[in-house]
């Protein structure tokens, strides 16, 4: 493929990206594969040439595009010269997207350690991290098979550079390690698991943090949650790849509470990775601020607070309650939290025994800017 051609399918691929964050239809990432599927005449080459020209895209402009051709148009306009099988002409005064980092409605609701020195991080390429199974092998081994750094705040991370190839290595087929940035691991580290405790993961998903709390704590009992088969569905294979005993239970919506009544009162620890905003995670997803609608966030709000209360009768006297969300918002992290503490007050106090981050009201916050993590907000809360 010429320079040009490799543009217009940018376009294309962009036109898709922006109609699916409209719609929340699939990620980007999905809609580039799906793309180049049906188009086998591109090599690798073109492949890897024309994903770094939508997501360079993605990145430049923090409101939705009008088009993928204005999305492009201020990055490639070269590009736009008529030349065969690439894009039109530019014409005069066409429109091109603005460059920013934050949306216009999102910048005056982010917390205010996030100041804007810091935003340019929030959409820089993230470092690929990993956890080393240490149920199964140990940092130090890991570290030298991939020529990995130790993460400066995880005791059981790597950090490697954007571009590495891992899931086709033997020591992530043997389950020695894991994709996960070293903000999620520091979630999972503030559980405190250890051997013979019993920890739900309310809000399981793919099971990251469940397998996380596995490798630290073999001889825990895990309960991993979520009202999504399809997610959950995600779970066994992991963990039968890190050699992880956890257990997985459908939620039904919106009766979850009646598959919960054994575990009343019983738990040590409860996770609730609540569902969020992402913003913490634009990194990855840069085209999560496209997504993410002032309706939206309130749906999300509603939903967190009514995991956290469900996740209360759960915690046993002495046991945690662990709240975190991927997300830089006040109102997903230092409020939700603070609002939680005034519904239930009598049974919950603060723990403040996490040393990470910067504190942010009742919890901690991670970003990419200070922490050069995802960005996170965590808190926790220990049951009278």
């Amino acid at each position: 493929m010429t320079p040009a051609a490799r543009a217009q399918a940018a376009i294309e691929i962009l036109d898709l990206v922006i109609a699916s964050a409209r719609e929340d239809g699939p990620p980007a990432d999905a809609l580039v594969s799906g793309y180049f599927k049906t188009r086998r005449y591109a090599g690798s080459k073109d492949r890897r040439a024309v994903r770094e020209l939508v997501f360079r895209a993605i990145r430049h402009s923090a409101e939705v595009p009008a088009s993928g051709r204005a999305a492009l148009l201020p990055l490639a306009a070269e590009l736009f010269n008529g030349s065969p099988h690439g894009p039109a002409p530019r014409q005069t005064g066409e429109a091109e997207a603005a460059a920013g980092i934050v949306p216009d409605w999102l910048g005056p609701v982010l917390s205010p350690l996030v100041s804007q020195a810091e935003w340019p991080a929030l959409v820089e390429r993230a470092p690929l991290d990993l956890r080393a199974n240490l149920a199964r092998t140990s940092r130090e081994a890991m570290a030298a098979h991939f020529s990995g750094e130790p993460t400066p705040l995880s005791p059981w991370g790597l950090r490697l550079s954007p571009d590495s190839a891992v899931t086709g290595d033997q020591a992530f087929a043997d389950g020695l390690v894991e994709v996960q940035d070293e903000g999620s691991q520091l979630i999972a580290l503030a559980c405190e698991p250890a051997a013979g405790k019993l920890m739900v993961d309310l809000c399981a998903g793919a099971g990251g943090k469940a397998l996380a709390l596995a490798a630290a704590a073999p001889g825990a009992r895990i309960v991993a949650c979520d009202t999504s088969r399809q997610r959950l569905s995600k779970l066994r294979p992991r963990a039968e790849r890190a050699g992880a005993a956890i257990e997985s239970r459908l939620l039904d919506q919106p009766r979850e509470a009646e598959t919960l009544t054994d575990l009343e009162g019983q738990a040590d620890v409860v996770l609730v990775d609540a569902p969020c905003s992402g913003s913490g995670t634009w990194r990855r997803n840069p085209e999560g601020r496209w997504r993410l609608t002032p309706e939206r966030l309130e749906r999300l709000l509603a939903l967190q607070a009514r995991v956290l209360d469900l996740a209360a009768p759960l915690v046993k006297p002495g046991g945690l309650l662990v709240y975190a969300v991927c997300s830089l918002l006040q109102r997903e992290g230092e409020a939700q939290a603070e609002a939680f503490l005034s519904r239930h007050s009598a049974g919950f106090g603060e723990d403040t025994g996490m040393t990470f981050g910067r504190s942010d009201g009742v919890g901690r916050l991670l970003t990419p800017g200070h922490d050069r993590t995802d960005g996170f907000f965590l808190a926790r809360f220990r049951a009278r």
